[in-house]
């Protein structure tokens, strides 16, 4: 015991009297006189600001900190700065995510810190700074990081003198160049050199020959590479954990057939091709595997399910066939990711999904899949993305009652699921999104869904459902987006629906009768089609005089509509479109107001008198279709203010007089069409001048080509 009591005084005494050696240090200012001042200088370069660029990757958020450098204390105790504590030398500096207010000067004071061992300016805003030529003078960095900083222009060769280095990050800058030259020194200069990121760097060589043997992490994603993937690149460094080289597609080969200790490898939107070896199986090592958008074909080597560590496989984009064998998916017990979509698999789909436990995200979208709903997905209790859309599943959905509880994206379109919608569907506690247009459900379940406040966007377009509109839904009181065109379904007037949030409602093509009178209680629509339903009789004072001020996109096209065009008072919107109907009678001045207006379709229907002029004005019009009306007087001078317009179709009409030469201002017109009028005019060969007119219709109108003839064209 009292051995015990001696040995613990003893470390206090020693514990104390360190920390007075190294109080007495700093009271003395530890840190080199001339690299104290080298850091001011480096301060006073900038003009100081408390806001500016912070990069999402800044997870403990941003704040500047050279501002709080200053005399009076000791810059070994400045945020960011770190001393030698035997010497009192700078050999760290950590600026990332200080908001760095502009660029860095060639000459900064900076450069002069000989002995940093460690550099990241990442995540700051210095353009237009570029990286210096006298960075190689700091030869004792072994850390170096860039990243994410907004360097341009060419990297000096003098980087390539940094031999120390450990880690160099240059990636994410958008505006780096590296020459093939530097590029290879710099390789076979860094022999200490365990991680290099170059993502984003303009490279525009061909891949190294030689690669540093101690290398771990190599990040060439993005960088214009070129040439083959040979064999024995994979091979070099005997180290290499992570290859990423996404996003070169120039970039060709074939998959590595011999054994790495990879354990992350993303080559995706490359030029490589071929087929997956049966040798893919001895990369026992992988944990990520991104193939996406490559040129990859045939099938799936059984031996893939030896690959037990795997957490992220990614195959999709690609030319695959074949079945996927259960054995093989049910080996995936680590897997979060799973993603197949756009090949030619074919088959089941193996109901095997119990054994995947981990799986947060599957997609097999626009694929050849036949057969039932695999039952087993609604056994995965972390799973938060199921795409199998685009294929050709049949029969029903399952019927059970809980399950997926993380699920936020259900997306089972285009194939050809029938029978009952069950109420899970739309009941599932986190879900935003449900996509289930174009199968062939029948109906909804009968329970009544509760109100599910996370369930944002509903599609149910193109299926068969009918009757009257499912009371149900009508408890989904924060719906954004519901989608229920191509049904035969009605909505009753005295219905009570209310959607508080709603601003995309599509139900064109089903059996509507009457404008939805609960539009009456939505302020807030961007989006909303009844196109192509048997709405008859005039529009109603109601809906024309609704203050939809963030509506987009209107379309009450392909009904029977009648009487005058009312006011409208929505004078945000884009798109316009009232064609095959039965209105009739003069355009409405409150047209002038919609200045946003991008499509204008009043064609097919009875409009008559003239055109208001300000349709010449609206600045941003770019197709504007008024064929088969009764409409009368000159055409007008369209294009007078404004040179957006690219399709102008008139035909059918009874417009005179000539053609405003105001067209000439139309440098993006394709598409003329003033046939079937009474025009009567000099042909306009002045037209010659649009050089992106690619149709022109004139039939039926008289021109006048010399003297007083004529000519009907």
């Amino acid at each position: 015991m009292i051995t015990s009591l001696f040995f613990f005084y003893s470390f206090l005494c020693f514990v104390l009297l360190i920390s007075e050696c190294f109080s007495s240090s700093f009271d003395h200012h530890l840190c080199s006189p001339t690299e104290a001042s080298a850091l001011l200088q480096f301060k006073q370069s900038f003009q100081h600001r408390s806001e500016g660029y912070c990069s999402y990757r800044c997870y403990g958020g941003c704040y500047p900190k050279i501002k709080s450098w200053n005399e009076s204390r000791d810059c070994c105790s400045w945020d960011g700065v770190t001393c030698d504590l035997l010497n009192g030398h700078v050999i760290g500096l950590d600026l990332s995510c200080s908001l760095l207010p502009g660029s860095i000067h060639p000459n900064s004071t900076l450069y002069q810190l000989h002995h940093l061992q460690t550099l990241n300016l990442a995540y700051n805003d210095v353009y237009p700074s570029s990286i210096p030529h006298n960075i190689g003078g700091l030869t004792n960095l072994r850390h170096l990081n860039l990243s994410d900083a907004w360097f341009q222009g060419k990297i000096p060769t003098e980087i390539s003198y940094l031999s120390n280095l450990v880690s160099l990050d240059l990636s994410n800058s958008y505006a780096l160049e590296l020459d093939e030259k530097t590029f290879e020194t710099m390789l076979h200069n860094f022999t200490n050199l365990e991680v290099l990121s170059l993502s984003q760097v303009i490279i525009s060589s061909p891949l190294p020959v030689n690669i540093s043997s101690s290398l771990r992490h190599l990040d060439l994603k993005h960088t214009n590479l070129l040439g083959v993937l040979t064999e024995s690149f994979f091979l070099m460094p005997n180290s290499l954990e992570t290859l990423k080289l996404s996003g070169n597609l120039r970039l060709e080969g074939v998959f590595p057939k011999r054994n790495t200790l990879l354990t992350e490898l993303d080559i995706s939107y490359t030029g490589i091709s071929g087929e997956l070896p049966d040798s893919i199986g001895n990369f026992s090592s992988l944990k990520y595997l991104n193939l996406q958008q490559c040129q990859f074909s045939g099938s799936i080597p059984d031996s893939i399910g030896n690959l037990t560590q795997i957490t992220a496989l990614d195959l999709s984009y690609n030319h695959f066939t074949g079945r996927i064998i259960p054995s093989t998916i049910s080996k995936f017990k680590h897997l979060t990711l799973l993603d197949l979509s756009s090949n030619s698999f074919s088959g089941e789909i193996p109901d095997v999904f119990s054994n995947l436990q981990k799986l947060r995200y599957l997609d097999f979208f626009n694929n050849s899949f036949i057969g039932p709903f695999p039952a087993s997905i609604l056994s995965l209790t972390r799973l938060e993305h199921l795409g199998l859309s685009s294929n050709s599943l049949s029969g029903p959905l399952p019927s059970n009652t809980r399950t997926l509880p993380k699920l936020i994206h259900l997306d089972l379109s285009y194939n050809s699921l029938n029978g009952t919608i069950p109420s899970w569907v739309f009941s599932l506690p986190l879900l935003y999104s449900v996509s289930l247009q174009h199968n062939r459900f029948r109906g909804l379940a009968d329970e009544v869904i509760k109100t599910n406040p996370t369930l944002k966007e509903l599609h149910l377009s193109n299926n068969q459902l009918s009757g009257s509109f499912p009371q149900s839904l009508a408890n989904l009181t924060n719906l954004e987006t519901l989608g229920i065109s191509s049904n035969n379904i009605t909505i009753d007037e005295g219905m009570n629906i209310t959607f508080l949030s709603l601003s995309s409602l599509f139900l064109s093509s089903c059996q509507l009768k009457h404008f939805p009178h609960f539009l009456r209680n939505v302020n807030t629509l961007v989006y909303l089609d009844i196109s192509n339903n048997k709405i008859s009789g005039q529009i109603p004072n109601w809906f024309s005089g609704m203050r939809w001020d963030s509506l987009i996109f209107l379309n009450l096209s392909g009904n029977s509509l009648t009487g005058n065009l009312p006011q409208f008072r929505y004078d945000n919107i884009g798109y316009l479109d009232l064609k095959f109907n039965s209105l009739q009678g003069p355009l409405p001045s409150s047209i002038c107001n919609m200045s946003k207006l991008i499509l204008l379709d009043l064609s097919h229907n009875y409009f008559s008198d003239s055109v208001p002029h300000c349709l010449g004005s609206m600045g941003l019009l770019t197709a504007l279709d008024l064929r088969r009306n009764n409409l009368t007087g000159s055409l007008p001078p369209l294009c007078a203010q404004s040179t957006s317009l690219s399709t102008i179709v008139v035909n059918g009409n009874q417009f005179e007089g000539p053609v405003p030469v105001s067209l000439l201002k139309c440098n993006g017109l394709e598409v003329l069409d003033v046939g079937n009028n009474a025009i009567n005019d000099t042909f306009p060969a002045w037209l010659g001048v649009l050089q992106e007119l690619q149709w022109l219709t004139s039939c039926k109108c008289f021109w006048k080509l010399r003297g007083n003839d004529q000519i009907r064209w």
